[in-house]
């Protein structure tokens, strides 16, 4: 009998369970095979790279086919990453090879070769300090005695010189500066800190002198060891990046890796600039915002222990940490951590788990802290840090509800929400008026007839779903699934001309404050404004200082220090007062509170003028009488009553399909197989949107007590929903822990 022969078992980027078995490349013997490497194996008629999860072995009757290539020598995915993964795969319920392919940058999933990440700086050569005397004034000479103290390394010329690409050009092509390798000197506490001692370019800017409680919190993180979870909890204004910054350079003085996870792309270039200052080290980005070849270059950099501080928005969060010492999560109550497609996974949770894995702190910050998180705290599960008052002296700013009722509205703002936009400006202050819908207007209207323009591919018969008027009334576009036509010459019931579009859009509300305000600048900041690269941050720096207005959506909510803003109008909250959804009362509390903290942050008071239809609704009445705390504490009780998260677990079963009936019978099937589960089952049921894309969409939800008890039914379940006769005639998902119910 012959023996078995050792093969190789590969996780595919494929939506199935199970990895697959190949046999070792020619000329390669399994065992020099590492798990976490990456490997190109033929699959049916194609060719994919996946990464070697294990070894096994098998029948020598059994014909495998051998993979065509391993591109690496060393495993990309293994240690911890690989455990982390490994579990996050098994929480989902999620294909292994799917979760490993989400935790690569792009570029590496696709096979390409490890990128060089090489560390450049930029010096004065002999020439130049020849020359250096002679030169006249100008951006050359500013760079060139910059760089007569020492090389300078580029990512930190981009934090303590803007703009000096074009002037380092012109000086090396006259022979006067040189472009440098810095050797890695990897743990090392001197590379670390830039040699700060000794090299006056690398001193980094000192910060505001701490108040007692950002000393107190700093000293908590900095005094805790292994793994120790902290809830930052501060007002607006309260200087929780002070204590990260505080918290990271005790990190980098020990020798170790920071990672800081933002919600934003846009929040990335200010906190970036304000990191590179105060560190005084290099500090690395990674978001969807890169190019390809750069997100690659930045997890490799990490991943070999190089790059020391780390921000980045979600998916950052998978970012390899060889000498792990720090996890920051900013804004952590914000809805952009979760990931809504494909791999449904929550960015903070996940960090906790690596957090814990590596045995380092982690600090949790926000002015407005999920009840999540703020459950956990009174649990006693972290740490809870108070930050009570602003920093340096700032006071909070005054918030006024104003009742609108029966009152003219221009592009939805009040005659008294336009004279105290006035009064603002001519005491040379900036207003941010916040309107949390992009686009013209959110209908488009027959006044004769009452016929509403609906996207075609996500309106049913008995739903409609409007499409968004755009482009100062020229487009339609529908935010749910991208289709966009022009809007019609006449109404297609009645040919009447009278179309009209109700309502106000952020483009809408730009439109109507250019024109009364013709002597400021006025901006506007959503996704269609900031689709380029540094976009927000470009439009910030035209504002500069001086009086101007921003019209934005929640994009302006986060994170974002504008010191001369002084009043800020909230325009529209009342959709968000009544919505089915449980955390919408959650959201609207935090998007409230965040955007009325842009106001008043530094030596100026600021005023939030509140705009509503429901004056008295209690949310309002809440959250100006009590703050957010007394909204948060009665909402836990409220959600502990009806059994809803942090009080329960939730898993939430989607499916679709091109026709109604093949969801409901895969969805039937999934509930017949949990019958005795002992979980509560809702559904199968229509989705709130029962239409998107041209997809019928229903759902079924799980609910349990016991995380424990969800799970193992879950467990359960996997294996013969993927056998189901209808699992290959609909597309369909899992998401555990849904933030939305839709």
């Amino acid at each position: 009998m012959q023996a078995t022969r050792p093969v190789l078992r590969v996780a595919l980027p494929l939506p199935l369970p199970q990895p697959f078995d190949y046999a070792p490349p020619p000329g390669i013997e399994s065992a020099s095979v590492q798990r976490g490497q990456r490997i190109l194996v033929p699959f049916g008629a194609r060719e994919l790279y996946g990464v070697v999860v294990g070894h096994a072995l098998a029948d020598p009757g059994i014909e495998l086919k051998a993979a065509r290539l391993l591109p690496d020598t060393v495993p990309l995915v293994d240690g911890e990453l690989f455990e982390s993964l490994h579990w996050l795969a098994h929480y989902l319920h999620a294909p292994l090879g799917e979760v490993l392919a989400s935790a690569l940058p792009s570029a590496l999933r696709r096979g390409e070769p490890l990128p060089d990440t090489t560390r450049y700086a930029w010096a004065l050569t002999e020439a130049g300090r020849t020359r250096l005397p002679s030169m006249r004034s100008g951006k050359p000479q500013a760079l060139a005695t910059l760089l007569a103290a020492d090389a300078c390394e580029e990512a930190l010329l981009d934090a303590v010189h803007p703009g000096w690409r074009t002037p380092a050009r012109t000086l090396r092509e006259r022979g006067l500066v040189e472009r440098i390798t810095l050797e890695a000197k990897v743990g090392s506490e001197s590379a670390l800190l830039g040699e700060a001692d000794s090299d006056p370019t690398f001193v980094p800017i000192s910060g505001p002198t701490l108040n007692d409680e950002q000393r107190s919190a700093t000293e908590a993180i900095g005094d805790a060891s292994g793994f120790a979870p902290f809830l930052l909890d501060g007002v607006t204004g309260s200087g929780k990046t002070e204590v990260y910054l505080h918290a990271i350079r005790a990190c980098l003085a020990r020798g170790k890796q920071a990672l800081v996870l933002v919600p934003e792309i846009g929040l990335t270039p200010q906190l970036l600039q304000r990191f590179r200052s105060r560190l005084g080290v290099p500090v690395d980005v990674l978001h969807s915002g890169l190019g390809d070849g750069e997100r690659a270059r930045t997890w490799m950099a990490a991943a070999r222990g190089q790059a020391r501080v780390i921000v980045g928005t979600r998916s950052a969060v998978f970012v390899p940490l060889p000498e792990a010492g720090l996890i920051v999560i900013d804004e952590e109550h914000d809805g952009s951590y979760k990931q809504f497609d494909g791999i449904r996974y929550q960015a903070r949770d996940f960090a906790l788990v690596r957090a814990k894995t590596l045995g380092v702190p982690i600090v949790l910050g926000s002015a407005t802290p999920s009840l999540e998180s703020l459950h956990n705290a009174q649990a006693g599960r972290f740490a809870h840090l108070r930050l009570r008052k602003r920093a340096g002296g700032a006071h909070p700013p005054q918030v006024r509800v104003q009742d609108v009722r029966k009152r003219p509205l221009h592009a939805g703002l009040s005659a008294e929400a336009l004279q105290a936009i006035g009064h603002a400006l001519a005491a040379g202050g900036q207003v941010l008026v916040f309107k949390n819908r992009r686009g013209y207007a959110p209908v488009l209207l027959c006044h004769d007839c009452g016929w509403s323009a609906h996207c075609p591919r996500c309106s049913t018969p008995e739903q409609g779903t409007p499409m968004t008027v755009h482009g100062a009334g020229r487009r339609l576009q529908c935010h749910h699934c991208g289709t966009r036509r022009p809007v019609p010459l006449a109404c297609p019931d009645c040919a009447s001309l009278g179309l009209q579009p109700q309502g106000a859009g952020t483009e809408r509300i730009e439109e109507l404050l250019q024109s009364r305000f013709t002597e400021v600048p006025v901006l506007r900041i959503d996704r269609g404004s900031t689709r380029q690269r540094d976009a927000l941050q470009g439009h910030f720096d035209t504002l500069g200082t001086r009086a101007g207005i921003l019209v934005g959506t929640q994009m302006l909510a986060k994170g974002h220090d504008l010191p001369n803003l002084t009043l800020v109008v909230v325009v529209g909250v009342d959709e968000g007062l009544f919505s089915a959804d449980f955390r919408s009362s959650e959201k609207l509390a935090q998007l409230l509170i965040q955007v009325a903290g842009r106001a008043g942050r530094a030596v100026k008071p600021g005023t939030v003028l509140i705009q509503t239809h429901h004056p008295d609704h209690p949310l309002l009445l809440v959250l100006i009488q009590g703050g957010y705390h007394a909204f948060a504490e009665a909402e836990l009780e409220q959600r502990e009553a009806a059994g809803f998260p942090p009080f329960a677990h939730l898993a939430l079963l989607r499916a679709e399909a091109q026709h109604t009936d093949p969801p409901m019978r895969f969805l039937q099937c999934a509930k017949d197989l949990l019958r005795d589960a002992g979980i509560e089952l809702s559904g199968p049921l229509p989705a709130p949107m029962p239409r998107r894309a041209g997809y019928q969409r229903a759902q079924l939800l799980l609910t349990s007590p016991q995380r424990r008890q969800l799970h193992a039914a879950l467990d359960a379940l996997m294996p013969p929903l993927y056998a189901a006769p209808d699992a290959r005639k609909v597309r369909w998902s899992l998401d555990v822990d849904p933030a939305e119910l839709y």
